[in-house]
């Protein structure tokens, strides 16, 4: 979620300090912007690296790795990691020290529909492009100018790629990756934990856990089930 506008700022901490953390610490402020009173109040970076405790990104603190979360209450986490697999892996270590509290965050100038589900944890990015009656699940992340049409499914944990085009009554399955320019087109399912590359037309329906290339796009790999647990 988001905090309303009649809300004061809520407590918040990125998980990462790579580019993919750095673009969300920049949509965040541009929600911040937007807002007539800032949704958000970033305390600073959670990271694994322990040796970058302690440093400054963005001149915010690097205040630990994910266990710092354990003494805080009512702070806020997003979880800005790109690969896909590792976000899930965060993600589920968080959940399991008991947080609760994943922000879903659109950046302001994506056009999000009327009449569709967005899960929690969720970030979309600028100039990303949606229509109406779709779903996206949980920590999803869908990056600039991306485009997202009607009936989509976007299962949790999916990642689509800048400039990536999804037409109507595609449905992508939990952890896969679309490519940078990667096409979808109408109709098409892309199973689970598969990844496909850029540039690449998908025409027809694709299986779990493969790697597909190409226009039309064609498995050309193989990964054995759970593969990215």
């Amino acid at each position: 979620m988001t905090p309303g506008p009649e809300h004061a700022p809520q407590r918040l901490v990125i998980v990462g300090t790579g580019g993919h953390a750095r673009e969300v610490h920049e949509l965040i402020e541009d929600i911040n912007e937007a807002a007539h009173v800032p949704a958000w109040d970033v305390l600073g970076w959670l990271d694994s690296n322990a040796a970058t405790h302690g440093t400054r990104v963005h001149d915010l603190p690097v205040l630990g790795d994910i266990d710092w979360l354990a003494s805080q209450e009512d702070t806020w986490v997003t979880v800005a990691i790109g690969a896909t697999h590792v976000r899930r892996r965060v993600t589920q270590r968080l959940q399991a020290q008991g947080q609760r509290l994943f922000a879903t965050l659109i950046h302001p100038t994506a056009v999000i529909g009327r009449r569709v589900e967005i899960g929690e944890g969720t970030v979309i990015c600028a100039n990303v492009t949606t229509t109406t009656d779709y779903k996206i699940g949980r920590h999803v992340l869908i990056n600039i100018m991306a485009t997202v049409a009607h009936d989509d499914v976007l299962h949790d944990y999916v990642t689509i790629a800048p400039a990536a085009v999804i037409s109507g009554n595609v449905t992508i399955g939990e952890g896969t990756d679309l490519g940078t320019n990667a096409t979808v087109n109408q109709g098409v399912e892309i199973g689970a934990w598969s990844i496909v590359g850029s540039g690449a037309v998908v025409i027809k329906s694709l299986p779990d856990n493969c790697t597909a290339v190409g226009a039309p796009a064609k498995p050309i790999k193989e990964r054995p089930a759970g593969w990215h647990l």
